[in-house]
Parts: structure tokens; C-alpha cells; sequence
């Protein structure tokens, strides 16, 4: 039998901690979840990898390091409402509402959304709630919010989205930036948004979030 609680450890201690990964509840939520539990049954065995893996349509799991680095960057507190933007199966959703006070998932794939919510009531996160509906628009009913993380890449976020963040909130998500991309956060102030550059990570861009002539950095 696969000891996944050994892989669990080990990619905390390889992957995570060496990233500069120093926030205790990430590091306690990253041991905690099982991660093997929310990636397709073929990629089990693979799920404590450092990739991404793949969900299906250019979608993915983050890599660890790099979800742990971004909500590392997003400064999730214990009274945050988050927006996770693509959750896929559920596990950063699952992660995220062992740091924040309640989580609103979005994912647009009916089948991933029903199997998402399915995994986070099975462990008892019941302060996450998964919602169907398209990416980039967010969840604007719920919010405003103080975090909103998007689980993948981005050419560039919609205003749509940025007005769902509340004055003082945090949203962060990998650019695509060159071959490698880089992750951002931007930091709303005054009612505008104003992105730094994070770290270096790379991801498939999701849908909705091309580029185009309506959309802004």
C-alpha cells in the first residue's frame, strides 16, 4: 500500500519548506490534506510530484511549490473570505479553508464542480462552498472578497473580477510571462489595483483569461 501520509511529509519538507514557504498554517494545511484524494485516480501515485497535473482541457493542479508560495504571497488571515478561481477537484479550496474564515469556489466544469464539492463535504470542510459558473467572472453575490486566488494562469483579469476584491484585499495568480511565466499580486487601493511581481512559476492559461481588447493588467 502507497503510504501517502510519508509523500505528504516529504513533499512539505523538499518542496514547500525550501521555497521559503515560512507560514505555519500553510505548511499545517499542506500536511493535513490529502492530496491524493483530489487529483484523478490515474495520477494517485503521481500526486505529491513537484508539477503540475493535468486535469483534463489545459487544466491543472498547481505544482505544490507554487500554491504554497502564492498563498504565502496572499497573506491569507483566519477572518479572509476567499474567492478560489478553478479549484478543480477541490484541494486548494479544501487547503484554503484551513487558513481563511469561509471560501467560495468557482469552477466552470460541472463534472470537477460536483466531484469537488463531494471531496470537501467527505472531509468536512464545511466552510467552503464550490459554485458552478464561469472562471473569469468570479462570484459576485458573495463578495466583496479579501483574498481571491486563481488557480492558473492568466494573460490578463477582467474588471469583472478586480471589483469583486474588496479595498485592501489581496489577488494573486500566475502571468503568463515569457516561457516560464511569473506569479503577481496585486494589492487594491482607492478602488485600483496595482500588481508586483512574486515569483517565477509557470501554468496553462484558463479560460477566459486571454487576452483581449477588455481586459487590462
Amino acid at each position: 500500500m502507497t503510504d501517502f501520509v510519508r509523500r505528504r511529509t516529504l513533499m512539505v519538507d523538499t518542496q514547500v519548506r525550501p521555497a521559503d514557504v515560512t507560514r505555519f498554517p500553510i505548511i499545517e494545511a499542506m500536511l493535513r490534506v490529502p492530496r491524493e484524494l483530489y487529483v484523478p485516480d490515474e495520477l494517485k501515485d503521481a500526486a505529491y510530484v513537484g508539477e503540475n497535473l493535468p486535469l483534463g482541457e489545459n487544466r491543472v493542479i498547481l505544482e505544490p511549490r507554487t500554491f504554497a508560495k502564492m498563498l504565502e504571497t496572499a497573506n491569507v488571515r483566519p477572518t479572509d473570505l476567499v474567492l478560489d478561481i478553478g479549484p478543480g477537484l477541490g484541494y486548494s479550496a479544501c487547503v484554503l479553508a484551513h487558513l481563511a474564515e469561509a471560501v467560495v469556489a468557482v469552477e466552470e466544469d460541472g463534472d470537477m464542480a460536483r466531484e469537488a464539492a463531494a471531496n470537501l463535504s467527505e472531509h468536512g470542510a464545511d466552510n467552503a462552498a464550490v459554485v458552478e459558473g464561469p472562471l473569469c467572472e468570479g462570484m459576485a453575490q458573495h463578495g466583496p472578497y479579501d483574498v481571491i486566488v486563481i488557480e492558473g494562469a492568466v494573460e490578463a483579469v477582467g474588471d469583472a473580477l478586480l471589483a469583486q476584491l474588496k479595498d485592501g484585499g489581496r489577488i494573486v495568480a500566475p502571468f503568463v510571462d515569457g516561457a516560464l511565466g511569473a506569479v503577481r499580486v496585486g494589492y487594491k487601493l482607492n478602488g485600483s489595483v496595482s500588481w508586483r511581481f512574486a515569483f517565477n512559476a509557470g501554468a496553462p492559461v484558463l479560460p477566459g483569461f486571454e487576452q483581449t481588447k477588455d481586459f487590462a493588467l
